[in-house]
C-alpha cells in the first residue's frame, strides 16, 4: 500500500473548518453582525454618500409677439446675447416639436420663439398651440410688445417699408389689421411692454429685467499685454503705452524672465511713477465703465503695450487686473506676445 509522503498538503490540511460551504450552519453573517466582513476597502471614501447628484436647471420658453415695429427684433437679440436659443418668425406648429427638444440638463434649455403676423395664415395657430401646451402642463410666457399708432407710422416711414399687414391699403389700414389680429395675445400676455418712449438701450434693459430676470449685466472686462513691434490688437477699446518705464530687457539677470515672475514684477512695479500710473489708470477707468454700462456695451478690451510683450505689459496687465478685480469687475489678463522673442 502506498503511503502518503510527509510533505503531503492533504496530511495538513486538519478537520474541516467549520466555515466549510458543506457545513449548513456555515451561513453568510448578516450586514449588522460584527463578525461580517466589510464590503468597503478601508481608506476609500463612500463617493456617492458626498457626492451631490446633479441638478437638473428648470426651462424656460418665451413667445415672443406683438405689434410689427414695436421692437421685438431687438428684444430678441438681447435674449440671443443672454444665451437663449432664439428663433425667429416660427410656424406656431412647429412650437410643438421645438419645445420637444429641449433638454433641462444640456442642450437647449432657454427658448424663445418670434411669433408675429408675418406669419400671415399660419399666426392663426397659434392659439391653438398655446392651449396645447397648457394642456400638456408646458410651462410658458407670453412677451407682447406693443407701441401706438403714430409711433408705429412714423418708424416704418423712417425705414420706407410697408407694414406686413398693408396689402393695397396704408400703413395705418395694417396696423388696424394686426391690432385686430393680435388682440387676444395682448389679453393673454404675461408681459406687457409698451416702447412708444422707449430707446433701444432703453428697450434692451426692460427686457433683461421684466423678461429674462436679469437685473444690470456686469461688464467684461480683457487686459491684453502685447509688443508694439508685433502691431495693435485688433479688438482694443483702450490701448495704454507703458514705454515710458524702464525696459527689464537691459538687465542682464531679468532679460530670460517675463513678467510673470516676481523678480521682474517687483522691479517694474517699483520703477518711479509705475504704481501711481497704473492705479490712476484704473481710477479713470470707473466712470468709462459706468458710461459703457448705460450705452448697453458690455465687452471692453484694454491693451497695454510694450516694445516686445514680455516684461513691463505682462507686469503691468497683471496688476491692472489685480486692481479691477477688487472693484467687482469681471477681469480675465491674456498675454498675446509672450514667448514671440
Amino acid at each position: 500500500m502506498t503511503q502518503p509522503r510527509a510533505d503531503d498538503p492533504r496530511d495538513a490540511a486538519g478537520p474541516p473548518s467549520s466555515l466549510d460551504a458543506s457545513d449548513p450552519s456555515a451561513a453568510t453573517p448578516a450586514p449588522g453582525d460584527p463578525q461580517a466582513p466589510p464590503t468597503v476597502p478601508t481608506g476609500i471614501p463612500l463617493l456617492e454618500v458626498s457626492t451631490a447628484s446633479p441638478v437638473a436647471q428648470r426651462s424656460e420658453v418665451l413667445l415672443i409677439t406683438g405689434m410689427s415695429g414695436a421692437g421685438r427684433t431687438r428684444a430678441a437679440a438681447v435674449l440671443e446675447d443672454l444665451d437663449w436659443y432664439v428663433v425667429d418668425n416660427l410656424p406656431p406648429r412647429l412650437l410643438a416639436p421645438l419645445v420637444g427638444m429641449m433638454s433641462p440638463t444640456g442642450g437647449v434649455r432657454l427658448l424663445a420663439a418670434v411669433v408675429d403676423a408675418r406669419g400671415k395664415e399660419f399666426f392663426s395657430e397659434l392659439s391653438a398651440v398655446i392651449d396645447a401646451f397648457r394642456a400638456q402642463g408646458i410651462e410658458y410666457r407670453i412677451v407682447f410688445l406693443d407701441t401706438d399708432d403714430a409711433t408705429l407710422v412714423r418708424r416704418f416711414e423712417s425705414v420706407r417699408r410697408p407694414h406686413p399687414l398693408q396689402g393695397e391699403g396704408r400703413i395705418l389700414d395694417g396696423i388696424a389689421a394686426e391690432r385686430a389680429l393680435t388682440d387676444h395675445l395682448r389679453r393673454r400676455a404675461d408681459v406687457y411692454l409698451d416702447t412708444s418712449t422707449l430707446t433701444v438701450h432703453q428697450l434692451a434693459a426692460q427686457v433683461r429685467s421684466v423678461v429674462a430676470g436679469e437685473g444690470e449685466r456686469p461688464i467684461q472686462v480683457s487686459i491684453v499685454s502685447f509688443g508694439f513691434k508685433y502691431g495693435l490688437p485688433l479688438d482694443a477699446d483702450h490701448v495704454v503705452d507703458v514705454r515710458f518705464l524702464a525696459n527689464p530687457y537691459w538687465v542682464t539677470e531679468l532679460r530670460h524672465l517675463t513678467g510673470q515672475d516676481a523678480p521682474v514684477a517687483n522691479y517694474v512695479l517699483e520703477l518711479p511713477g509705475a504704481q501711481e500710473f497704473i492705479e490712476g489708470y484704473a481710477n479713470l477707468l470707473e466712470p468709462v465703465l459706468t458710461g459703457y454700462l448705460s450705452e448697453q456695451k458690455h465687452y471692453l478690451t484694454i491693451a497695454v503695450g510694450c516694445t516686445g510683450g514680455k516684461h513691463r505689459s505682462v507686469a503691468m496687465s497683471i496688476r491692472l487686473g489685480e486692481l479691477l478685480r477688487a472693484r467687482g469687475l469681471s477681469v480675465r489678463t491674456l498675454h498675446r506676445d509672450l514667448g514671440r522673442e
